[in-house]
């Protein structure tokens, strides 16, 4: 019958805790019974060989081996006999040096020759062993007898039964066998507590099922798409799959090392490690806008897990703009429905030239501010953010201005990091500018290039930032909205702006404006391409905008007013926390 293998892991601990407790109970007690049963021998040889010199030590002994002949009732066999009674010996055997034995257990031995070779003794020489003679095995032991002037004239050899011996030892085994239980008792408990312990760790599954489980995680974590990072009790890094890796610029396996060795500082590592409480934190690395959520383990350490929310939030700004967007035509739709009435109401009147050149202003004032963008910023896709911004700010109240001394050429090497950094500062200074209305509440845009570095400047008449807020601004996940706005994915627009300067090695600051309000100055060295140097020249500053004082002029007519600036003028002023200095 074959005897299967158990499957469960407790099992299979039990059965191999047992065997290997069994096979090291068996060979320690083996190892004590050796030497056990050698320095038994070893004792009994002595015994006999002490036996044997005291014999050889009586001077009668040698004395009547000279001067009498064996016999059986001889003196030497009688003191032989005597000898051995007192001692418990098996034998003790007085010989010549012919090897004839003058005393014997056995009378009949008595006058012939030993069955063993004395040539050895009777050459001065003490010999001890374990070996059979016409007794049986015994432990023997054989000295010369030496006679008053210390010549040898015989041999003494006396025997201890080795069954006597025998019987010692096996009278050892019981108690040696007891030890031996009780110590494999003790090892089978130990081991059913272990197997227990592995059954309720384990929930009773088997080994190929364990190994199978490992292998499915490892696939799971390394193929999901989300960034997973595990964490032991003492803060290191314990697991991190090809996601997280990937999301955090991890280059080497960071296994076994404390996060603060792996990662720079900031607001990311302070969240991986716990150090910010909340869910769904908010994290900026390299660039990424993460999601990650911290969970604890039984054993003293968590798990942190980490979303790309970089394409949403970028679709969400989009939406944004979009939704911006269609809010500023709606207000347009309003302001050329009235603009329509004026022209049919000049057409009613029949004051028809009037009617003309109301329409050709409109068009014109309108056209100019697009062309000015589009002189002044020659890539596409910055020029087209500003005019969608400018007429974001006029549905907002708030005047997006150009400054004189804006020049951008169509050189810049990736169009969409700029578009990034401005979007977010322009929103920033129109959310900053419409917190806190003035009379005239203005956003200046400068984009220059000196060299192969772009430089933009954002100006606003918002509150300004205090200065010992000037570094905090520029967090992830701080922003001085409501609480309301942050949940909604505020809070990480100027990290990012930090955070593309910082890839450009390049900076990003705020100071205050003179007169109240911030500028936010942004520098991105290798942002522009060398070849555009010789090929743009420097387009004169932008005209003065034109004299407003004609009454029968629409407030609309330029792109960067508002059909409410009547209303915004009456908004009360807000307290500017500005210091005056210049930008």
């Amino acid at each position: 019958m074959r005897i299967h293998w158990p499957r469960r892991v407790f099992a299979q601990v039990l059965t191999a805790q047992l065997a290997i407790t069994t096979g090291v109970m068996v060979l320690a007690t083996g190892l004590f019974l050796a030497p056990l049963s050698h320095a038994l021998d070893d004792q009994a040889m002595r015994r006999a060989l002490a036996i044997a010199e005291t014999a050889a030590a009586d001077p009668d002994l040698a004395r009547n081996l000279r001067t009498t002949a064996p016999a059986v009732h001889g003196p030497v066999q009688s003191t032989a006999e005597r000898i051995r009674r007192s001692t418990g010996a098996l034998y003790i055997v007085v010989m010549d040096t012919r090897g004839v034995r003058w005393s014997h257990t056995n009378v009949a031995e008595i006058g012939q020759h030993v069955s063993t070779d004395p040539s050895r003794t009777l050459a001065g020489q003490e010999v001890r062993q374990i070996d059979t003679g016409t007794l049986g095995r015994s432990a023997r032991a054989k000295v010369p007898l030496r006679d008053g002037g210390g010549r040898i004239i015989g041999a003494v050899s006396v025997g201890i039964a080795y069954d006597s011996v025998h019987g010692l030892l096996l009278r050892a085994i019981p108690g040696l066998l007891r030890y031996a239980g009780a110590a494999l008792a003790a090892g089978v408990l130990a081991a059913v507590v272990v197997a227990r312990s592995l059954r309720r760790r384990t929930h009773g599954v088997a080994t190929a099922d364990i190994s199978a489980l490992l292998d499915e995680r490892e696939a799971m974590l390394h193929g999901i798409r989300e960034g997973v990072v595990a964490f032991d009790r003492r803060g290191r890094i314990r697991l991190v799959n090809d996601e997280a890796g990937r999301l955090l610029g991890l280059d080497a396996d960071p296994a076994g090392r404390a996060l603060d060795e792996v990662l720079p500082p900031g607001r990311t590592t302070d969240v991986l490690a716990g150090r910010v409480a909340g869910s769904d934190l908010l994290a900026i690395s390299g660039g990424r806008v993460l999601v990650a959520n911290r969970v604890p383990t039984r054993d003293g350490g968590a798990v942190v897990t980490l979303r790309d929310r970089t394409e949403l939030e970028l679709l969400g700004r989009e939406l944004d703009s979009t939704q911006g967007l269609l809010d500023a035509l709606r207000a347009q739709d309003h302001e050329h429905a009235n603009q329509l009435h004026t022209v049919r109401g000049l057409l009613e009147l029949g004051r028809y030239d009037m009617a003309v050149e109301f329409v050709a202003e409109v068009a014109s004032a309108h056209r100019a501010s697009a062309e000015q963008i589009a002189e002044r910023v020659h890539d596409p896709l910055l020029s087209a953010l500003l005019v969608g911004k400018a007429a974001i700010a006029a549905e907002r109240g708030v005047s997006l201005r150009m400054s004189p001394n804006t020049l951008l050429p169509d050189a810049v090497v990736d169009p969409r990091d700029l578009v990034t950094v401005l979007g977010n500062l322009i929103d920033n200074a129109l959310d900053a500018t419409a917190e806190c209305p003035r009379t005239e509440p203005f956003v200046e845009v400068e984009l220059r290039a000196e060299g192969t570095t772009a430089v933009l400047r954002i100006s606003d008449t918002g509150p300004g930032v205090p200065p010992e807020k000037r570094e905090q601004i520029f967090a992830e996940g701080w922003s001085t909205k409501s609480a309301t706005v942050v949940s909604r994915g505020r809070g990480i627009g100027l990290a990012l702006v930090r955070r593309l300067s910082e890839r450009y090695g390049g900076m990003a600051r705020v100071t205050a404006r003179a007169g109240g309000g911030a500028v936010f100055t942004v520098v991105l060295p290798e942002a522009l391409a060398p070849d555009h140097l010789a090929a743009d020249r420097l387009l004169p500053a932008l005209p003065p905008p034109p004299d407003d004082g004609a009454t029968r002029r629409p407030p609309s007519r330029h792109p960067t007013s508002t059909p409410n600036d009547g209303a915004m003028r009456r908004l009360p002023v807000c307290q500017l926390t500005a210091t005056g200095e210049s930008p």
